[in-house]
């Protein structure tokens, strides 16, 4: 790669900064709400509350080591906080507050009784044991306190946690809150502990049912069925590794995938092994290597020619400067924030829809309120039963977005309004919290 095409492949800093992201896009959604009450759409943003803990845990090796731990809770409008815990370095208040408003949107965009929450922790899980990972949880939540609860803020699983994790935040809270029916206070748990089946897939299974709707609604060009379609999935972890099974089962074709170790092509340029896949990763921690593909750059992943492109890694990985090598139909964000603004003008302007992720990765979050009943009830759905649920519900609003999108005005760009999908989603949700807060009025 030449020096110009590496910076052109490099976005400015503060083209990812989460935060911008956000206004940028809730600028864009704000204005087609010009019958909300200014200081009332200002409101939509703005987080209920916000909390930093610091999370002292004494290391294996018997020193004390101190963590940073957020909980961000932007909405209770239509219920209990409800979002995910994540692990990772890049962790920080301004990133738990983005994803916090996302979680609100995400969830009055899918009529869940729910408004927006996040949190997590600045730390290395690869750097970490399982016992460290343990302590990190139980003193986080033991921090957090009577801050989370069933009818309060309704924690699940992020990036680098998982239903272990959930297990060890249930036991701690159920410590402190003796005698009463404390499962409903976090999803994602082991089936065990009331955890819900089809869980695990969810975010990956919504993903599906998004984009299978969209086509069969006619919401992008030149494709009309998941049968046949070349997929193109970046990131095999949960999200993408399961994403991959589902496409197949649909009749798509796995062209390449990634990971953090690297992107792999399938060699003869039609679809890859996806038992071989996951067999290798396990073995040695990567995909990169599997007999059968062709190791290749993650800059070239994304620009493969495919129907659809799946962003299941982290955020910002479609940026101004890469966004005009983007060779798919139609981009499903798996991930949260993986394409920024200024990429969704490149991507809508070169005719390549997306799907975004208010929409597409709702499966998770809509699963999570299906569990949350269920420990309430203390009832178990089959898991036909709730996958049946999900789809319902994912076309339902998928429906509600393309509906909102196609009564956009035709010359939207003219008149300086943003006429994407992701706007559509956007208005949909924040014109139901509008109408919310409104009919419930500002207490006191």
């Amino acid at each position: 790669m030449t020096d110009t095409q590496s910076s052109q492949s490099t976005p400015l800093a503060d083209e990812l900064d989460p935060e911008r992201i956000l206004t940028e896009q809730f600028h864009r959604a704000r204005t087609h709400l010009s019958e909300v009450p200014p200081g009332l759409v200002d409101y939509l943003r703005l987080p209920r509350r916000t909390i930093n803990v610091s999370v002292p845990v004494q290391m294996d090796d018997g020193h004390i080591r101190h963590f940073e731990g957020y909980r961000v809770l932007h909405s209770r409008m239509f219920g209990p906080g409800k979002g995910g815990i994540r692990y990772h370095p890049a962790v920080s208040p301004g990133e738990v507050k983005v994803l916090a408003a996302l979680m609100s949107w995400k969830c009055a965009l899918l009529h869940l009784p729910f408004g927006g929450a996040k949190g997590g922790v600045a730390c290395d899980p690869k750097e970490l044991s399982e016992g460290e990972l343990r302590r990190i949880t139980r003193r986080f939540i033991s921090e957090l306190g009577d801050n989370i609860g069933p009818y309060t803020d309704v924690p699940a699983p992020d990036v680098y946690t998982d239903a272990q994790t959930m297990a060890w935040i249930y036991d701690t809270y159920d410590q402190l809150h003796p005698g009463e029916n404390n499962l409903p206070v976090v999803t994602g748990k082991p089936r065990e502990l009331g955890g819900s089946a089809g869980r695990t897939e969810a975010t990956s299974r919504g993903c599906v049912y998004t984009a299978e709707r969209l086509i069969a609604l006619g919401g992008v060009p030149g494709l009309d069925s998941l049968q046949g379609a070349r997929v193109v999935i970046q990131g095999f972890g949960n999200v993408g590794r399961i994403a991959a099974r589902l496409f197949q089962e649909m009749g798509a074709h796995i062209r390449a995938v990634s990971d953090s170790g690297g992107a792999i092509l399938a060699e003869n340029g039609d679809t890859l092994d996806l038992d071989r896949v996951e067999a290798h990763k396990a073995d040695h921690g990567s995909v990169v290597g599997v007999p059968g593909s062709r190791t290749i750059t993650n800059d070239d992943l994304l620009a493969l020619e495919c129907d659809i492109l799946v962003p299941a890694a982290l955020g910002g990985q479609i940026h101004s400067g890469n966004a005009t090598r983007v060779a798919a139909r139609l981009v499903v964000e798996g991930a949260n924030r993986p394409i920024t603004p200024e990429a969704d003008d490149v991507l809508a302007a070169r005719g390549i829809v997306v799907l975004p992720d208010i929409l597409a990765n709702a499966g998770g979050v809509t699963v999570s309120y299906y569990e949350w009943v269920q420990n309430i009830e203390h009832h178990s759905w089959s898991l036909e039963e709730v996958n049946n649920r999900l789809r319902t519900r994912m076309f339902d609003a998928t429906d509600r977005v393309v509906a909102r999108w196609r009564g956009f005005p035709q010359d939207c760009a003219e008149q300086g309004l943003c006429g994407d999908l992701r706007t559509a989603a956007l208005v949909e949700a924040l014109d139901r919290l509008a109408k919310a807060t409104l009919q419930r009025g500002i207490w006191p």
